[in-house]
């Protein structure tokens, strides 16, 4: 089985593959590669629908110089909590930082929400966030500073009054009602149009069909997050053995 990093002509296959539906254990089959190197090649790349093998094997390129040139890995540092494979979640946190950039946000601001959102605390102080990003802390603190006001993170002191950065629970929540404000402004905006260029004509008519659109569907979603609110706080189930103060005496 051959070893080593995938060529351009092998991530041209697996996006072959992947266009004609292929699972990622087939695909692995046909470049006799463990199918684990196939997922996680697909996930810190998009993701099987915007897999591209030119910009994966660009990036591949770009991840390799910056290796080089990182500070070299601490040899004692921790293992992955809870069993977890360290280079599954780092793909996984790859593919997640490219989803939320392709919804509008921001690189650094991205890689910093993904970094809380994956840590078991959900929250980070500023000096941690720099060493497991890599990056300094000026770049931490514009990203911290741009998340905040987007009220995707909150700031609080923990018992050395060091200040954390905090996902909470209720942020997509959060979102969803400030995404509902903004759409209500719309919808008074085009309503406004109808208005001024009058609402029997073509132009007026337009507005007022896009006015009642983004209000049905706003509404739509707000009624449901209102609905769907106690799922953020829904904790994982625990097995007897994981139940605090059992013993096996």
């Amino acid at each position: 089985m051959p070893g080593g990093r995938l060529t351009q002509q092998e991530r041209q296959q697996i996006a072959l593959g992947l266009a004609d539906g292929l699972a990622y254990a087939e695909i692995a089959r046909g470049l006799d590669r463990p199918t684990s190197t196939i997922t996680r090649e697909v996930m810190r790349n998009g993701g099987p629908t915007t897999y591209r093998a030119d910009l994966a094997h660009r990036a591949t390129g770009h991840r390799t110089q910056r290796r080089r040139h990182a500070a070299p890995a601490d040899p004692k540092t921790a293992p992955q909590a809870h069993g977890r494979d360290a280079e599954a979640v780092l793909a996984y946190e790859e593919m997640f930082t490219t989803v939320l950039m392709q919804s509008g946000l921001p690189k650094m601001m991205a890689r910093v929400l993904v970094c809380l959102y994956t840590t078991d605390a959900g929250s980070l102080t500023a000096s941690e966030l720099v060493q497991r990003l890599r990056v300094s802390a000026a770049s931490v603190s514009k990203a911290i500073a741009y998340l905040d006001t987007q009220g995707l993170v909150r700031r609080e002191r923990d018992d050395r009054r060091r200040e954390r950065y905090v996902v909470d629970d209720d942020v997509w929540y959060q979102s969803m009602m400030a995404s509902a404000r903004a759409n209500a402004h719309l919808v008074d905006t085009a309503r406004q149009g109808v208005t001024v260029l009058g609402p029997g004509t073509p132009a007026g008519a337009r507005l007022e069909n896009i006015a009642r659109f983004v209000d049905f569907v706003s509404e739509s979603i707000t009624r449901a997050a209102e609905q769907a609110r106690d799922v953020l706080y829904t904790k994982p189930e625990t097995t007897p053995d994981e139940e605090p103060g059992r013993s096996d005496g």
